[in-house]
């Protein structure tokens, strides 16, 4: 689930390769592997000069694929690297994305007699195309077979020696570009590999395919039909490709927040039964049932995201939760009686806090349930059960989608929780599900009004303190806000409970202290209402993040950004949108590289 690279022409295909890979590097990944048609498949983990050098110049051949990989279905290693091959060894292809129905068609397709190699969804493609050619002699005809009968998300590009002089690509939800060069032609997961190349590119949309020689593309649509489209012409550098076209990678993985939820809950949710399934929990399910208490420990953002995990399992699944920093857990002497699920969270699966942490709960006999992000990270193999993120390397080193992610899954985990304490009913649950659905396009209206957030930014760019404040859902959103604001901006900002404004924190509001309240509409409404009063009246300045229509706030406070409408226990994934694009705008306002904040590290792995 990482970075895709190939070529057909007339030079040695290896070295382009290896060049696209290499290209690709920033998006982090755990191994690596092309394939040069005629000349065989060669795969390394680690890094691609780990690759390099291993393929040497032995590979001569000027058709070939190559794969950068993030481990989503097996363990980092060479069998499960891509690109991966049918039993004949004729069919390769490399794989973005995840095959959801990938168990019952490797079911059927053993059945049939064919023998898997790896632990990956991606396998089961080739295999497929295999079983397809036997009644279809035409390989494009067994490739778009193969493209009907898989559900979930790709982005393909397959080569075959029954097609040697040809290339194929087909895209449904993880990009796919095709470089078009001069007597050569490209395929890239991102244009930041072809761009060394040529500028000239036809990027696919989901459900289209296409058939790729060194002179000639064809594309099609999913029913065979041809579909004319004329080239588009990169005007960006390659850094910036390598950001989306982006100033940041920050800027970046905010703005992928629709498909952050969408990619998080991917085989997780059925649309049809408007059911949450975790699959991941079905060898604990039982003694699930019968926990009596959950403790979740994490560090930093992970941290916040839990205590949205405590409010929403408490309430949902009725199951006592304590929320602790990792970095404190082991030396407090904590008590983990039988029946206690520890649950741990993080984005790298190797902060040593929460590893410590883990480690002490499981000493004392606890089940411990994660949310990594990582595959076959530390924490993940240590866990009894994992929940994988699905949403790719995060390279800014402020979280923004593993946030929203691990928001998603906590709900997610609360709502099946509940289901198996028999606390409420799978019926029960679907009005949550269908708000749950309608979470991607409710973000996506946020990031199209971007440019409002960031005029209001640059208002407050010259402040040096925020106080940030909230209740309920939103309490750990206001923490998390400002976390976000002293990481990439280095103001001074604190996250306060509403409720504790007059217990002390109000004695630091005046006009140059300005305060941003989350006031939606919910089951806290008035007492936040109440909140915002009181700053007022001190002459303290108020910019409110509030439910679109509400007219009250947009009278009282000094600048209001607005939110959709949503389910309360759904409202913090909606609302830390807002407050990482405002923190994002004030730290670059401020002339800062905010994909780079001082003195922090993305995984951090000591004490």
């Amino acid at each position: 689930m990482c970075g895709i690279f190939g070529y057909v022409g007339t030079r040695d295909a290896a070295p382009l390769l290896i060049g696209g890979l290499k290209a690709l590097e920033y998006r982090g990944y755990d191994s690596a592997g092309l394939y040069v048609v005629g000349a065989g498949c060669i795969k390394a983990v680690g890094q691609v000069k780990n690759l390099e050098a291993k393929v040497g110049d032995t590979m001569k051949g000027h058709v070939g694929l190559a794969h950068t990989r993030w481990a989503t279905h097996g363990v980092p290693s060479e069998i499960n690297s891509h690109p991966h091959s049918d039993c004949t060894g004729k069919v390769w292809l490399a794989h973005n994305g995840i095959i959801e129905n990938y168990s019952e068609l490797k079911d059927e397709l053993i059945a049939k007699g064919h023998q898997f190699k790896s632990a990956t969804d991606t396998e089961v493609a080739a295999h497929l195309i295999e079983e397809n050619l036997k009644t279809m002699p035409v390989f494009a005809d067994a490739l778009l077979a193969m493209l009907k009968m898989v559900r979930g998300t790709y982005g393909f590009v397959i080569a075959s020696d029954q097609d040697p002089e040809k290339l194929y690509i087909a895209r449904k939800g993880s990009p796919i570009v095709l470089g078009i060069g001069e007597g050569e032609n490209f395929v890239a997961s991102d244009p930041s590999a072809i761009v060394p190349y040529t500028k000239k590119v036809i990027y696919l949309n989901d459900g289209e395919w296409a058939e790729i020689t060194s002179s000639s593309y064809k594309l099609f649509d999913l029913d065979g039909h041809e579909i004319a489209r004329e080239p588009q012409v990169i005007a960006w550098d390659v850094e910036q490709t390598q950001k989306g076209g982006y100033d940041h990678y920050m800027l970046k993985e905010i703005m992928e927040g629709d498909n952050v939820i969408k990619n998080t809950l991917a085989g997780r949710l059925d649309e049809e039964a408007l059911s949450i399934k975790l699959p991941e929990l079905a060898d604990v399910e039982d003694r699930l049932k019968d926990i009596k208490r959950i403790i979740i420990t994490s560090c930093g953002t992970a941290l916040y995201a839990g205590w949205v995990g405590e409010y929403l399992i408490e309430e949902y699944a009725k199951v006592p939760v304590e929320c602790e920093y990792a970095s404190e857990f082991r030396y407090r002497s904590p008590i983990v009686e039988p029946g206690t699920m520890i649950m741990t969270i993080t984005q790298s699966g190797e902060t040593a806090d929460t590893l410590a942490a883990l480690r002490e709960a499981k000493r004392q006999g606890a089940m411990i349930v994660s949310i990594v992000n990582t595959v076959g990270s530390t924490i993940a193999r240590e866990s009894d059960a994992v929940i994988y993120n699905q949403i790719g390397p995060e390279i800014g080193v402020a979280s923004t989608k593993a946030f929203m992610s691990q928001v998603t899954l906590l709900t997610a985990f609360a709502i099946k929780l509940a289901e198996l304490k028999g606390v409420v009913t799978a019926e029960a649950n679907k009005d949550i599900v269908r708000e749950i659905l309608a979470l991607p396009e409710k973000i996506k209206t946020i990031l199209e009004a971007r440019e409002d957030i960031k005029a209001v930014a640059q208002k407050y760019a010259s402040y040096d303190d925020f106080l940030f404040m909230g209740r309920k859902y939103t309490f750990p959103i206001a923490f998390e806000g400002a976390l976000k604001l002293k990481e990439i901006s280095y103001v001074h900002a604190e996250g306060y409970g509403a409720g504790e404004m007059k217990h002390g924190p109000i004695a630091m509001i005046d006009e140059k202290f300005p305060t941003v309240a989350l006031c939606l509409n919910d089951s806290v409404y008035e007492k936040m209402i109440s909140n915002v009063q009181e700053i007022k009246a001190r002459s303290g300045r108020v910019l409110a993040l509030a439910t679109v229509g509400d007219e009250t706030m947009k009278k009282m406070a000094d600048e209001v950004i607005y939110v959709p409408a949503i389910m309360e226990m759904l409202e913090p994934v909606l609302c830390v949108v807002p407050l990482q694009l405002f923190a994002y705008y004030i730290g670059t306002g401020r002339g800062y590289d905010v994909d780079k904040p001082r003195n922090l590290a993305k995984s951090v792995t000591v004490e």
